[in-house]
């Protein structure tokens, strides 16, 4: 399938949106799952709110339609969004519902994870070893590279 551009200068090969670069040749919905924290059903939900033609492509948005997607993409409540829809569900600290993206993800795994290494809980103290934590069993995987096994007799 080839892509119609009707006018010249309409079109952005490459769309810089939430300190992410996206692929303007792919249709919306999947261009912005590349913004860290942007899944597909959230792109999906996004752009049904902010009332965007699924059939479009990145490239082909104009300046408001992407202002639309930053605005809601950045304060979901705000649009009706419900929260349990969020990837960041009432936070330690503030208690508040949240849709992080971009840096803001790694930021708050970054936290969270010195957060249980400073309390010293299990889970913590497993990131903190660089062992398996979400209980798999490490007697024979996962042995990162060293190879323990049965020599063959000559």
């Amino acid at each position: 399938m080839s892509l119609v551009v009707t006018q010249k200068g309409e079109f952005e090969a490459m769309r810089r949106v939430l300190n992410t670069n996206v692929d303007g040749g792919v249709k919306v919905m999947y261009a912005l799952t590349a913004i860290k924290g942007v899944g597909r059903r959230y792109a999906n939900l996004v752009l049904k709110k902010a009332d965007i033609d699924f059939s479009k492509r990145a490239g082909e948005l104009s300046h408001d339609e992407l202002e639309r997607i930053v605005e809601i993409i950045q304060n979901p409540l705000q649009y009706k969004i419900p929260q349990w829809f969020l990837n960041r569900q009432k936070d330690r600290t503030s208690g508040k519902y949240w849709q992080l993206v971009s840096n803001a993800v790694d930021n708050s795994l970054r936290e969270d994870l010195d957060r249980m290494k400073k309390v010293r809980v299990h889970r913590g103290l497993r990131h903190d070893w660089n062992l398996r934590v979400r209980g798999q069993h490490t007697k024979t995987t996962g042995r990162g590279g060293r190879t323990v096994g049965v020599t063959k007799k000559k």
